[in-house]
């Protein structure tokens, strides 16, 4: 049932062969392995999407596991919660995959299991291009990034000091001020926020920071998130971040 396909995934694999992992809704995204070398890391249909009928159905709050039937043989693919019964025909957008995930709800351990969203006739969807683990945003609908003011605190960092001293914030948790400028909810049991400030150089990179959160947020709203810096992360597939503030709160 397993082969290695040649199309890659668009999104990148977040968890490795380095014995068992812990469940994605029951632990931090900065807490799971990487991917360990010659890991799959390819999608087993489209670019960006599986597709077929259901053969099997999984209830494991907060995910649905499907076992589907797609062109390229049969996969497990895991689903932000839904109706979903034996026989109907899904699409999975921006499938990523995990190797030897143990679901300790179902106390069961994958071989290989696509996390993604659904199209809106099965639930929430995603398109090709709103990949969360794009190192840097552009904007998801036009918004005017406007300076704002910095984080109050000694924690406070605009977004350019964050990249300039990353350096020294790795594991320290920090406050930042800006703009959302794009928002992924629901991926990997997480919320996916860009958050530009008015500061640093879009030409260098370094004027967009990437923040995990279990809150919710719109385009073009001003927040400040407070969370744990990590540095370097790849997430396979050619996404890295050399900076992400994960596990972060929306604060006043």
């Amino acid at each position: 049932m397993r082969r290695v396909l040649s199309l890659l995934v668009a999104a990148a694999a977040v968890a490795g062969c380095y014995g068992k992992t812990p469940d994605a809704d029951k632990v931090p995204l900065s807490e799971m392995p990487a991917a360990a070398p010659g890991a799959a890391q390819a999608a087993p249909a489209d670019a960006g999407r599986l597709a077929g009928p259901v053969l099997e159905v999984l209830s494991a709050p907060p995910y649905t596991y499907l076992h589907v039937k797609t062109p390229q043989g049969d996969v497990w693919a895991a689903v932000p919660e839904a109706k979903i019964a034996k026989g109907d025909e899904v699409n999975v957008f921006n499938p990523m995959l995990m190797t030897k995930f143990e679901s300790k709800t179902l106390k069961r351990t994958f071989d290989e299991v696509y996390f993604g969203t659904l199209t809106p006739d099965g639930g929430a969807a995603m398109g090709a291009g709103d990949n969360p683990h794009a190192g840097v945003a552009t904007p998801s609908a036009p918004v005017k990034i406007a300076k704002v003011d910095k984080a109050a605190g000694a924690d406070g960092r605009t977004i350019a000091e964050a990249w300039t001293q990353l350096a020294t914030l790795e594991g320290k948790t920090i406050a930042v001020r800006g703009t959302v400028v794009k928002f992924n909810g629901g991926v990997m049991g997480k919320n996916w926020i860009h958050l530009q400030d008015g500061s640093g150089d879009a030409a260098k990179g370094n004027n967009d920071i990437t923040v995990t959160s279990m809150d919710e947020a719109a385009v073009g709203q001003v927040i400040t998130v407070r969370g744990k810096v990590k540095t370097n992360q790849d997430f396979g597939s050619g996404y890295k971040y050399a900076i992400i503030v994960e596990d972060a709160k929306i604060v006043k």
